[in-house]
């Protein structure tokens, strides 16, 4: 199948984006894979190639989620004679599907870039929790794309299970799909065949069939598949680097590794956004400051005590909240310590005074000196 521009994704915003660095000598690309060390590119007319990244990209990035990634369209100088190809710049993102970073780290940990759809894969039976596909949905409606949710193992779970799942994931507003996707049944018909030119990515659980969808899709066994630790119940990985591969109908995947938890990368106004139906009951309550508690005329208590608002529901948003909080008490607390190092860089750099001159020169470079 020969590769053009239109099935990567490449549109009117990109090819602006390009002209405007006015390097003719440059070519556009398209990043399918990275390593520690360097990345897999794919543009027209030259296939898939590895690159380099220039200094001043990585130096000009304010934190790596600014880093060139999977998804992203890139500015590439050929160079010339035996030295790979260098990646000049990056072109502006459409938008980035994110999560915190695992661990007690603070750092924003990139998914997907460019993205049109995110799938969600998940079962009826041991990885079906509805708490966490409500993060999913979170993260995703901040990111702009449009939520899918696909059940997978609709042959093998009792129908009045798969029922009641889907029942509970559609009340959150996505489109939902109970599948077998070593059958390929049950698939949407953009599933079947995703459109020229657009991108979705997958994301779940290890175990849920994540691979055994995207050899569905490609009509080949690309991808190992494996199966679920019958003691822990949770699935051993299969995919083990996040890669973009080019669909026979001309769309593009973004395949990731399964997660086994989903951070939430976010703020207050996405999440409200989400839980409409609190902030609407929030509006009134007879208190602006109401701690939803003991006091008098709070609509929530009454929703909760009267089964309109489940409890279930309600703390999984507090527990949130809280989280979202402490995520950006420790960003905060972060740049602060950023703006600290940097202060005490530059007076370093200032006290001498050929330091001073050549500060001045990077910082006005067309002023006489």
């Amino acid at each position: 199948m020969k590769v053009t521009m239109e099935m990567l994704g490449w549109g009117e915003d990109f090819a602006a984006a390009f002209a405007a660095l006015e390097h003719p000598e440059w070519y556009p690309a398209r990043i399918i894979r990275e390593t520690k060390i360097n990345f897999t590119v794919i543009a027209k007319g030259k296939g898939d190639h590895e690159v380099v990244l220039a200094g001043k990209v990585w130096h000009d990035a304010v934190s790596d989620a600014d880093l060139p990634t999977v998804g992203d369209w890139v500015a590439v100088d050929p160079g010339s004679g035996k030295d790979l190809p260098v990646i000049r710049a990056l072109l502006p993102r459409r938008n980035r599907f994110s999560r915190k970073a695992p661990g007690r780290s603070c750092a924003e940990q990139v998914i997907g870039t460019n993205v049109d759809m995110v799938v969600v894969i998940t079962d009826a039976e041991s990885d079906y929790n509805i708490r966490r596909i409500e993060r999913y949905l979170t993260l995703i409606r901040k990111c702009g794309a449009t939520p899918v949710v696909l059940v997978n193992k609709c042959d093998s779970a009792p129908e009045e299970r798969m029922q009641a799942v889907c029942a509970e994931i559609a009340a959150l507003g996505p489109e939902v799909y109970p599948i077998a996707a070593c059958w390929k049944k049950g698939y949407p018909s953009y599933l079947r065949r995703v459109p020229k030119g657009k991108t979705i990515t997958i994301v779940g659980s290890s175990g849920v069939g994540k691979s055994t969808f995207v050899n569905s899709l490609l009509g080949d066994e690309w991808l190992e598949t494996g199966g679920v630790n019958t003691v822990t119940g949770k699935g051993r990985h299969t995919t083990v680097a996040r890669e973009l591969v080019v669909l026979p109908g001309g769309g593009v995947l973004i395949d990731n590794p399964g997660m086994r938890e989903i951070h939430m990368w976010t703020d207050t106004a996405t999440l409200r956004a989400e839980f409409a139906d609190l902030t609407e009951l929030e509006s009134q309550c007879r208190y602006a400051d109401c701690s939803h508690r003991k006091d008098a005329g709070c609509a929530i208590r009454v929703a909760l005590e009267s089964g309109a608002l489940s409890q279930e529901r309600y703390e999984h948003f507090l527990n949130l909240d809280a989280e979202i909080a402490e995520l950006e008490r420790r960003n905060q607390k972060r740049q602060m310590t950023l703006e600290r190092v940097h202060r005490r860089e530059k007076r370093t750099l200032l006290r001498n005074r050929q330091d001073r001159e050549d500060h001045l020169r990077d910082l006005h470079p067309n002023r006489r000196h």
